[in-house]
């Protein structure tokens, strides 16, 4: 997983690495046009999001907490303001350029656990996508880390939706990317599959992975090391 962005080791002391936020949002204003009026979804917002740590976004619906998600996540551009990948600014990359950066940079997990798998892949398969598309090696134990070891050979069908959801999250995680992001993922689940969900996240951010999260769960907020409030658009 990546580096916390220190040196280990004699040299501690006296040096330091620092890695660019794994993403960034900066100033960003976003807007739809609905029965033939403009809608401002955010307002200047600014979030950065360290390597190795839980990002929380929380807030009322509406709030624009998915609209900051896809921002952060190429699935659209802001209209004003910049989003930077691993240090990269991705806001004026082109639409096919922007697909390549969320295929191989960043894991995404929508809210509805049957949006993230295909019903005729098993748990590893899902994960030899994964590995296929971004261009690199796979580690199962990523499938042991997630508790989802012994389901390996299941389709998503045969699994609990809490199931789904930690394989939805370990195919975001395959090859390290700079940011897994995730929408309301627990928002269809019992607390005790939601815990394990959170409970997955941490696995995740313990090795490194940045996550971010949208959500309203009380659960998924405590486990996480930064919470950001939106309220109308804005940061409160």
């Amino acid at each position: 997983m990546r580096p916390s962005g220190r040196l280990r080791g004699p040299c501690l002391r006296r040096c330091c690495v620092t890695l660019p936020d794994a993403v960034r949002g900066t100033g960003l204003t976003h807007r739809y046009r609905t029965a033939g009026r403009s809608l401002t979804a955010l307002h200047e917002v600014s979030i950065a999001a360290a390597h190795g740590r839980i990002t929380a976004l929380v807030g009322p619906s509406g709030s624009g907490k998915s609209t900051l998600l896809r921002l952060l996540a190429c699935l659209e551009r802001p209209d004003e303001g910049r989003v930077e990948v691993g240090g990269t600014d991705v806001t004026a990359l082109s639409a096919r350029a922007r697909r390549a950066v969320r295929r191989r940079r960043i894991g995404y997990v929508f809210q509805n656990p049957v949006d993230n798998l295909l019903d005729y892949l098993t748990v590893q398969e899902h994960l030899e996508l994964a590995a296929k598309m971004r261009g690199t090696g796979l580690s199962l134990a990523l499938l042991e880390r997630l508790g989802l070891d012994h389901r390996r050979g299941h389709r998503p069908r045969q699994l609990s939706g809490g199931e789904q959801q930690r394989t939805a999250l370990a195919f975001a995680a395959v090859g390290d990317p700079d940011a897994v992001l995730a929408d309301e993922p627990t928002a269809q689940l019992d607390r005790a599959s939601a815990r394990l969900v959170a409970e997955a996240f941490r696995t995740l951010a313990d090795a490194g992975q940045t996550v971010v999260v949208a959500t309203h769960d009380p659960v998924l907020a405590e486990a996480a090391d930064d919470v950001v409030e939106l309220v109308d658009g804005r940061v409160r």
